[in-house]
């Protein structure tokens, strides 16, 4: 999952050298609401509401669903409210005059992947124990969000607040990338028999398909504004983008159905060779999620299971990198690059300056996007949120499904590491996704985003859409 870091820095971009502009360089995010020198007081209710958000998801388990690891590339429910937790001790250890580490025990199992901040239990492993138990995992929880409201309390009158601020927001941030990480979890671990607290209602929706002609040249990639990016958004910097086509909206359950049906899994000629294995080694016979009863597909999800032909207007969800790039080769198309993705959805036909989301500069809202807060626990059909498409008439560029796009996940020229192993150590054979779940929180997400798994990898949820030159 993508691991990066904000900072204040604000990247200014100068002209070509011959003076012709850039399409969207003067992109100003105007949709952050904190910046990092907002008041202790809204940072605080902000941490309220996201440590709550966590607590709601896990609400509906039984004890016994806490402790659970399904697969060793998810993780059980206990340990995810614990790592967050253990991210927030290492800020209060390092800031709250006289706090003293809650448990090294805790520290070695509540670690991730950070080498520096000393040993830790493998990660296919934190399912092999039973301690430390639920209840002390939540009495700690409870202890850091005592602490942190009493450092938050305590930096009114501090010289460094802003800095200290940075900080919060960024742990903030990296306990919304782990709620995602819980409902792809939960989804492995129980599917159907969770029971969320709410669900929302699907929104309009329009009988929309084709694709949306994009005109190329320069254009700027990446993050410009004020607001909050992570480090792997920038530094914004042009790029040269040909003339492309991209479809309108996401590849839909039925034409995956078409392309199964036309031996897309038994045919060499769709797949890179890597893929081609993974078919092999791994059995796939469909997206994962997808199960075959009597001779017709299913598809198991948090509602039930359900014929995948009644599912069929529905974005396909839980395929790999490999499978998006086959399904477009035997569609005679193939997936778009990041820089593609970015400008169908940030840049509009005539426009030069940027926005920070397909449909303006305001943040997502119910009626726009498919994200946690919608409570919709699935994807919706394609063509809906018809507020929330782009200047270009693209749908659902933001929510339901992250979008597989062809790029390699490295570092944008230029770019500079804001904190150590969050995000630079991964910048090695992984695809770009972009654009936001279902599982995404709101105001985590924005058009240039970027998350990043390994081609293989399916658990997530992942979608595409197709493009092709033009």
């Amino acid at each position: 999952m993508i691991c990066v870091v904000e900072s204040s820095r604000i990247c200014e971009v100068g002209t070509l050298f011959n003076s012709r502009r850039v399409e969207g360089s003067s992109m100003q995010a105007k949709r952050d609401e904190l910046k990092p020198a907002a008041s202790v007081s809204e940072m605080a209710e902000r941490f309220r509401e996201v440590r709550a958000r966590t607590m709601q998801i896990v609400e509906p388990l039984e004890i016994e669903d806490y402790v659970v690891q399904t697969a060793p590339y998810m993780s059980p429910p206990r340990w995810h409210i614990g790592h967050t937790s253990w991210f927030f001790e290492l800020l209060l250890r390092d800031h709250l005059a006289g706090y003293r580490i809650y448990s090294e025990e805790y520290l070695f199992y509540f670690n991730s992947y950070y080498e520096r901040f000393g040993s830790r239990i493998e990660r296919d492993k934190r399912g092999t124990r039973s301690r430390p138990t639920v209840k002390d995992t939540l009495a700690y929880r409870r202890r850091i969000d005592e602490s942190m409201l009493d450092l938050l309390g305590g930096t009114r009158d501090n010289p460094e607040a802003a800095a200290l601020l940075l900080l919060v927001r960024l742990g903030l941030e990296h306990e919304m990338q782990h709620q995602e990480l819980l409902v792809y979890d939960i989804k492995h671990l129980l599917c159907e028999l969770y029971e969320p607290a709410a669900r929302g209602a699907l929104p309009p929706r329009d009988n929309v398909s084709g694709v949306a002609e994009v005109e190329g040249g320069l254009f700027l990639l990446g993050h410009a504004g004020d607001g909050f990016a992570f480090d792997n958004e920038k530094p914004a910097h042009r790029v040269f983008v040909e003339d492309f086509a991209i479809d309108l909206v996401p590849v839909s359950n039925g034409e995956y159905l078409e392309f199964m049906r036309d031996g897309g899994y038994t045919d060499f000629r769709w797949w890179f060779a890597e893929g081609w294995d993974c078919i092999h080694s791994e059995g796939w016979q469909g997206p994962l999620y997808w199960e075959l009863h009597g001779g017709e597909w299913m598809i198991r999800d948090f509602s039930g299971l359900h014929r995948a032909e009644d599912k069929a207007d529905e974005p396909v969800t839980h395929v790999s990198f490999y499978e998006a790039s086959a399904f477009s080769k035997w569609a005679g198309k193939r997936l778009p690059t990041e820089a593609e993705w970015e400008k169908a959805a940030s840049l509009g036909p005539q426009q030069t300056i940027r926005s920070s989301f397909p449909w303006g500069d305001e943040g997502p809202a119910l009626s726009k996007a498919n994200l946690f807060e919608n409570g919709l626990w699935g994807v919706a059909p394609v063509g809906s949120f018809p507020e929330g498409r782009s200047a270009h008439g693209c749908y659902q560029m933001i929510g339901d499904v992250w979008e597989w796009t062809t790029s390699d996940y490295v570092p944008y020229p230029g770019f500079k590491p804001e904190f150590d192993e969050y995000n630079d150590k991964w910048f090695v054979g992984q695809k770009v996704l972009r654009g936001g779940s279902y599982a995404t929180p709101q105001y985590h997400i924005r058009a240039t985003y970027r998350n990043f798994f390994h081609p293989n990898e399916r658990w997530m949820i992942s979608g595409f859409r197709c493009a092709k030159t033009i």
